[in-house]
């Protein structure tokens, strides 16, 4: 009886010890960044259907949502529930470059934001996704037991006429609090920036993940980016159907190179374009899983109160 109670016991800390060890390094709580310009126009729907599909395939313990400039509009109404509100100062050091290319100045906010994630990241731990995230399916949980995660995405070129060179795309990171890639980074970052768009935020990542490869788990291009930033990707993503999302655990939509309905050299879709409507009736890569988290259909008199307050707003900001 004796040895039966010694081996059942040596057994239960056998298993004890186990779980101990798989206790997740990085917690389960998101953070997004986003308002580091002035908000001319209403949150998009697309921002709010990342905010939801965040909630609801992750079931995150909390998600922090940092701005400088607070979002309006319904959907940020709806949105404001869901998250943790956290107002943050702009990058000093971003606001005071000069930057040489004019197509690249456009996009200074986005400087801000690849300081900001890295900084909110470390201070807690969490994962940092781009608000134009959509999230497909649960993160393995393997991933939770790294120390710090990035996601392969299809080579860059580092400027014209160069050729093109391995890429870590920061529009997802996994990271325990304090982690030490994140740390030699964003002091690495510091004197890197160059004002050029991947330099500091994807180029230089790699460059540590070679020099540093024990600090860092990578996943392939599938998980995160399986729909690359070209024109086939953005429109397998936007305008055809691709029904296979084995592996995949979220989009990335390259917002940037089509929401304005005046760029038109990556895809005629827009911004204007991806409404509730288009979303639950079109069959698209994007739409056949963002209608899941679709808001319930507003009534006539919410949807001419809703338009009569951004009307209201649009006039404060036109004076």
């Amino acid at each position: 009886m004796r040895t039966d109670r010694t081996l059942l016991r040596g057994r239960w800390l056998a298993w004890c010890r186990v779980r101990l060890l798989a206790v997740a390094r990085i917690p389960k709580q998101f953070h997004f960044v986003f308002g580091l310009r002035k908000q001319t126009e209403p949150f998009h729907l697309a921002f709010y259907l990342c905010l939801a599909s965040c909630r609801t395939v992750n079931q995150a313990e909390r998600i922090y949502f940092y701005f400088h400039y607070e979002p309006w509009g319904r959907y940020w109404d709806m949105a404001r529930a869901l998250v943790t509100p956290v107002h943050v100062p702009l990058d000093p050091v971003v606001a005071a470059f000069a930057y040489r290319d004019p197509g690249i100045t456009r996009y200074r906010y986005a400087h801000h934001s690849d300081f900001i994630r890295l900084e909110q990241l470390l201070s807690t731990g969490g994962v940092y996704a781009d608000i134009d995230t959509l999230f497909v399916n649960p993160f393995p949980e393997r991933l939770w037991e790294e120390r710090f995660v990035l996601g392969r995405e299809a080579d860059v070129s580092p400027g014209p006429g160069q050729p093109a060179r391995p890429s870590l795309c920061n529009a997802l990171i996994m990271a325990e609090p304090d982690a030490e890639f994140g740390r030699l980074w964003l002091a690495e970052m510091r004197r890197a920036f160059d004002g050029s768009w991947s330099g500091h935020s994807t180029l230089l990542p790699e460059r540590l993940r070679e020099r540093h490869p024990e600090l860092i788990h990578v996943e392939p291009e599938r998980t995160f980016y399986k729909h690359r930033f070209t024109r086939d990707g953005i429109a397998s993503l936007l305008e055809r159907l691709d029904p296979d999302f084995e592996g995949v655990v979220s989009m990335h939509l390259w917002s940037h190179l089509w929401w304005s309905r005046r760029r038109r050299d990556f895809s005629s879709f827009h911004a204007g374009r991806m409404t509730e409507r288009h979303v639950a009736h079109v069959d698209t890569t994007y739409n056949v899983v963002a209608r899941r988290y679709l808001p319930p259909p507003a009534g006539l008199r919410a949807r001419l109160r809703t338009r009569l307050r951004e009307l209201r707003r649009f006039m404060a900001l036109a004076r």
